[in-house]
């Protein structure tokens, strides 16, 4: 048995052991922790795929075990975070004693956006239309929009956005766009690159700039600000 082939498969359950630790942090409300996993678990994510690549050794197996681990770290635990975020936002306003019933029921929506990743995801390993590029906002990116918000919360000074954060219509409704956009028929920003030169590649590399800029000066506040960015066709 060639153990080398399959260096790349281990290093994407290093992606699926990160989500899965991201996933307890989430749920006991350490958010930053999560965060951390999540962000380890999307490097394994990008650098499975470059390495298989380099050795020449991608194949089904591969590609089944990618989605299998993205959905840990790019379904289950944006799901979770939300959940807890809306959770919480029914006790800050004191709903827990007058309607103790939503305490579970309204929160579960969050999940929704679990459900919207896995659909994504199976519909990604059938698509052979998004080999070089996306169709729809990738799961890791709507990850790091979603695992931003708490952490924006309890950093930022600006009130508008705390409040926008603590109001659950907003997370709500942010949850159906996400959801939306995941597995909406439209063509998006990649950062998927055939070659690395900067003649043809301007635009990535701007981006990139651009990125770093923002979280220089946003900080987490700069997260879904990229985000949105990815919104940008080519």
């Amino acid at each position: 048995m060639n153990l080398g082939k399959h260096i790349p498969n281990y290093i994407t359950l290093g992606n699926l052991f990160a989500g899965s630790v991201a996933v307890i942090f989430a749920v006991e409300g350490d958010f930053k922790t999560a965060a951390i996993f999540v962000l380890i678990g999307i490097i394994f994510d990008f650098f499975d795929g470059f390495t298989a690549r380099l050795m020449g050794v991608t194949g089904e197996l591969g590609k089944q075990l990618d989605s299998l681990a993205d959905m840990v770290t790019s379904g289950v635990v944006p799901g979770v975070v939300m959940f807890k975020l809306i959770q919480s936002n029914l006790i800050a306003d004191n709903l827990l004693e007058v309607k103790a019933n939503q305490i579970l029921d309204v929160p579960l929506i969050g999940l929704i956006l679990t459900m919207a990743a896995c659909l994504r995801l199976a519909r990604f390993n059938l698509d052979a239309r998004q080999t070089d590029s996306f169709i729809g906002l990738p799961t890791p990116a709507m990850s790091l929009f979603v695992i931003s918000l708490p952490l924006i919360q309890m950093n930022t000074d600006i009130v508008f956005v705390k409040d926008l954060i603590s109001n659950n219509y907003f997370l709500i409704a942010l949850t159906w766009v996400l959801s939306f956009l995941m597995n909406a028929e439209m063509p998006l920003f990649s950062l998927k690159f055939k070659e690395y030169s900067l003649k043809n590649n301007y635009i990535k590399y701007f981006f990139l700039l651009a990125s770093v800029i923002l979280l220089v000066t946003l900080n987490f506040l700069a997260v879904p600000l990229i985000i949105m960015l990815l919104q940008y066709r080519n």
